[in-house]
């Protein structure tokens, strides 16, 4: 007989996990599916996120920095550096031994929760009684039924049509973060929030990067002012953006990778580069789930179709994160995650989308809640704005870091912030003052009114809220 559990996930990663933890904390008898591999062949729960993803990019943006102030910035603080050398391997050993400690992690919380955990790829085989019968298929493949059913699958790297991924010259986030040597040349085909946070690794570590993107605007879901105050640093640093560009063949050989494209002009180039990494977008990741044996539906994207409680058109068959719609960020899908196990419950699982916030972890770091400029403008509200630049903080100046500004956008009649959006040092961390202030539907004025630690880069944030009313102190 199958074993029976309350509650199956399939997938580990952000979504997958956090959901099976809640869920088990919640008092049901909880399985975990997740096919990831470690360089052994062993499990490694933490999905694309905590191995190809967020944490490996942290960790080289880290360490990436670290060189580049040693070689550049350390002498404006009277720290003279020489024989400067970079070994690489020994930065990449790091980025794994953290991706190991994130897995290594996980697997003790679900020790600690009492997760069953199964190492392999999960499929649907039919509605059983009891629920739903689900494959196992790894090195002992094994049914097991679960009446509750929670799909956190994930999403793929998308390719370019004519430019497949070999992950040694034409590379996905996951070659990104394994190129053994610093490639001379280096291009990356968009602009996205992976696209930069690689092109900033490489470059500070030597290479020439080249970043070509189809679309007119950069950032494009970016406030437009702190969009261009991001490019202007980018532009500075030697990160080369080549704005509405269209690509042509791309050839790759043993000399590394030819493309030929089109600038905004019409003009058509040809640039040879030793690499070629390509982010144009993720997809979801159903592949080998086996929707049709349940009739599962899915959308014209592929993605898994729910609704707004993450329910699909199968009772008691939920799915989160990258596999449906909305962002595909790693915090959105542990909130969904939380949330369906406490429907699951009986309880009223919550999540906010309009106070999701947004960060790109690039030199200087962008991070934003709520709505732009430009989509207040297109829905003709009216709002008041003000911003603050970080040249003019204290705790900036004293790191030596002060490019970039706050902003915020506040309804011009009830105050209540609507938006706020950052260019600037450790940005990732700040916003989260403005998610709380969101959910609790603070003012301005709220932030303004708020004593905030002198000297702290957060005083950027009152600052800003003060300039809604156009009565900034320090500026």
């Amino acid at each position: 007989m199958s074993k029976q559990f309350d509650v199956i996930v399939i997938g580990g990663g952000p979504g997958g996990y956090i959901a099976a933890i809640r869920a088990a904390q919640l008092g049901f008898n909880v399985a975990c599916i997740d096919e990831w591999k470690n360089a052994k062949g062993g499990p490694a729960l933490g999905g694309t996120c905590t191995n190809v993803g967020c944490i490996p990019s942290k960790a080289l943006l880290q360490s990436s920095e670290h060189f580049e102030h040693a070689g550049h910035g350390f002498a404006d603080h009277g720290i003279k550096v020489s024989g400067l050398e970079l070994d690489i391997g020994k930065m990449l050993a790091r980025k794994d031994q953290v991706v190991k400690q994130n897995n290594d992690g996980i697997t003790y919380l679900f020790k600690k929760n009492k997760i069953t955990s199964f190492h392999g790829r999960g499929s649907f085989v039919k509605a059983a009684e009891g629920g739903y019968e689900i494959k196992v298929a790894g090195a002992a493949e094994e049914t097991i039924v679960g009446k509750h059913i929670i799909v956190a699958t994930g999403s793929n790297a998308r390719a370019l049509p004519g430019a497949a991924f070999d992950e040694e010259n034409i590379l996905s986030n996951d070659g990104a973060l394994r190129i053994g040597a610093v490639p001379k040349k280096l291009a990356l085909i968009g602009s996205g929030v992976i696209g930069l946070e690689m092109g900033s690794v490489w470059r500070r570590l030597g290479s020439e990067v080249t970043v070509l993107e189809a679309l007119p605007t950069f950032l494009g879901a970016v406030d437009e002012q702190i969009a261009k105050e991001a490019k202007k640093a980018f532009d500075k640093q030697g990160l080369k953006i080549e704005l509405g560009v269209k690509v042509g063949e791309i050839k790759s050989g043993k000399k590394g990778v030819s493309i030929a494209w089109t600038n905004a002009k019409g003009e058509a180039q040809t640039l040879d580069v030793d690499k070629l990494i390509v982010s144009i977008g993720r997809v979801p990741n159903t592949i080998g789930l086996n929707p049709e044996a349940v009739g599962l539906a899915l959308d014209e994207r592929g993605a898994i179709t729910v609704d707004g409680d993450c329910k699909t058109n199968l009772p008691n068959v939920w799915a989160i994160g990258d596999v449906v719609r909305g962002p595909m960020l790693a915090h959105k899908a542990e909130e969904e995650g939380v949330a369906v196990a406490e429907r699951i419950a009986g309880q009223h699982g919550h999540v906010n989308f309009n106070t999701i916030p947004w960060v790109i972890y690039t030199h200087p770091e962008i991070a934003w809640v709520g709505q732009t400029e430009q989509q207040l403008k297109a829905e003709g509200r009216a709002y008041k704005a003000g911003t603050f630049p970080f040249l003019a903080n204290g705790r900036a100046r004293a790191l030596g870091d002060t490019t970039g500004m706050v902003k915020f956008l506040a309804d011009a009649t009830t105050d209540e912030i609507l938006g706020v959006h950052m260019v600037g040092p450790q940005v990732s961390e700040l916003i989260s003052e403005a998610v709380v202030a969101m959910e609790f539907k603070a003012s301005a004025e709220d932030i303004a009114r708020i004593c905030h630690a002198h000297p702290s880069l957060s005083e950027a944030t009152k600052e800003a809220a003060l300039a809604v009313d156009k009565r900034t102190l320090n500026f």
